[in-house]
């Protein structure tokens, strides 16, 4: 063999050994700061003695697009009066949790948050979805924000209008909250240069009857779930949230435990496992922190989880609101002043003044809590009305943005037409989301058929009761009668004696 080829082949050999060491230390490297995060997660985690007991602070873990909005307007701003509310979060937490009039924090935060709250006083919520729909439904949010910069006339002045409006307003814009703060400005990014390369070529624009691939007016979903920022930010997004490892987390090693989680996939297993009992056979049964949780709803179940939302979370509330000497007493005007009003739900649509008729959330969509000594039936009454003008709201703005970008409509019927490689995709790129989601549902519907049986004991119980109080109720009316009749015969012997 010639001497070169053979110094060629060795080199090729020697650097297939180096890149496979590399490779294998780069693994047990990762493999060795997962299991330390998660050997420490663990060791952070705390039992509580009725986990289903409303704690003094209620922390509203709002996973993006699974329908949390409507919760904090429908039912937690009904419930709670404002000045309990803590100050909005969005990057890192700039208030004390521990201040007694702090009871209501509602935040896309993710869990690693409750390392800067009290514990053992602070009870979560959360709302998860199907996997796929929240990715289908995260591009289209990107997308609708994103559009209504279209306005301007070039990227360099919807970006100037934007940092002034974000430095006047006193309420906070999309562009300020996770995860939109990334995905909203790549995206504008995105459909302005994708309208200026339209402009350049006049009307020699591409058919297409997908909406969700058409590549003249906004970035093909496929593209979209393939870039690095949608790695990054959308991917397993509800996993790292609950985990607490997103990248506006408040752990420090977060950043190198996703990188390593998305880099091997096989370490999945043990960020999942951070919130999973062991049985006997050391199989998972239960996703822990889920489990500990005061309530864990499901967007696709939404009559179901409002129901429940409001028996397991709505009487709680009420109850303390009611609770003779209460600590959620009013305070005065000047701490009710020091929380900010801005809601990172019912203004993360004003980032311009392009319309705000669409973008403001009107009087009926969330005001300020109604009267404490509500029932149940009202709470739900009052849910139904705000969620339908909530909706009709939001679908103002959805035509509003999209006719932006006409022929784009992203619709239930319009998804249908996504190939199924791309779903595969999709579910691929988000295994761990689709395990969380699972444990989920398996939560879910344990505790509600917990409530059926509690429902079921009751109305026996009522029913035992009920025919109980008849036969009470018929053996009094007897002796009532029976007296009733003495007494009427003992009256007539006496008038027939006086006859006589």
């Amino acid at each position: 063999m010639d001497p070169t080829l053979k110094l060629c082949a060795f080199f090729l050999v020697l650097v297939g050994l180096v890149n496979g060491s590399f490779a294998e230390n780069d693994f047990g490297q990762c493999e060795s700061v997962v299991k330390r995060w998660t050997r420490t997660s663990l060791d952070e985690e705390t039992t509580k003695e009725d986990k289903h007991m409303l704690r003094d602070l209620l922390f509203f873990l709002h996973v993006p697009r699974t329908g949390g909005r409507t919760y904090f307007h429908c039912f937690l701003k009904k419930l709670y009066p404002s000045y309990l509310e803590c100050p909005r979060s969005y990057d890192k937490l700039r208030f004390d949790p521990s201040k007694p009039k702090c009871r209501l924090l509602v935040t896309h935060d993710d869990y690693s948050m409750t390392s800067k709250l009290p514990r053992e006083r602070t009870s979560v919520v959360t709302i998860l979805r199907d996997p796929v729909d929240r990715v289908f439904s995260t591009y289209e949010f990107s997308i609708e924000v994103a559009a209504r910069f279209l306005v301007h006339p070039n990227l360099t002045s919807a970006t100037k209008m934007a940092l002034r409006l974000s430095s006047k307003t006193k309420g906070v814009s999309t562009l300020d909250i996770w995860p939109w703060k990334y995905l909203v400005p790549w995206m504008r990014e995105d459909l302005f240069a994708r309208r200026d390369a339209r402009y350049s070529r006049g009307q020699n624009i591409s058919e297409s009857n997908d909406s969700y691939d058409m590549e003249d007016f906004a970035m093909p979903l496929q593209e979209y779930i393939n870039d690095p920022v949608a790695v990054d930010v959308v991917h397993n997004g509800a996993t790292f949230q609950v985990a607490g490892l997103t990248n506006n987390s408040y752990t420090a090693e977060a950043h190198e435990v996703r990188h390593c989680v998305q880099k091997y996939k096989t370490l999945g297993k043990y960020v999942l496992q951070v919130a999973k009992h062991y049985n006997d056979s050391c199989l998972y049964i239960l996703q822990k922190r889920l489990d500990d949780m005061l309530y864990v709803g499901l967007t696709e179940e939404h009559r179901e989880s409002a129901t429940k939302f409001a028996n397991v979370v709505g009487t709680q509330v009420i109850s303390q609101l009611n609770a003779p000497k209460s600590s959620l007493e009013t305070t005065d005007n000047t701490e009710r002043s020091s929380f900010s009003n801005s809601d990172p739900d019912s203004i993360e649509h004003q980032n311009s003044t392009l319309n705000r008729e669409g973008s403001e959330v009107t009087s009926s969509e969330g005001g300020e809590a109604t009267e404490s000594n509500m029932t149940v039936g009202e709470l739900m009454d009052a849910y139904e009305l705000c969620i339908a003008n909530l909706r009709k709201a939001q679908s103002r703005r959805r035509i509003y943005s999209l006719k932006r970008i006409s022929p784009v409509n992203f619709t239930k019927e319009a998804r249908l037409q996504v190939p199924e490689e791309v779903l595969h995709e999709i579910r691929s790129l988000n295994d761990l989301d689709l395990q969380l989601y699972e444990y989920a549902r398996v939560i879910f519907n344990k505790q509600h058929k917990t409530s059926l049986l509690i429902n079921e004991d009751s109305w026996d119980n009522f029913s035992t009761a009920y025919g109980l109080w008849r036969v009470v109720t018929l053996a009094i009316s007897f002796v009532f009668f029976f007296f009733i009749f003495l007494l009427i015969v003992n009256a007539r012997r006496r008038t027939w004696k006086v006859k006589k």
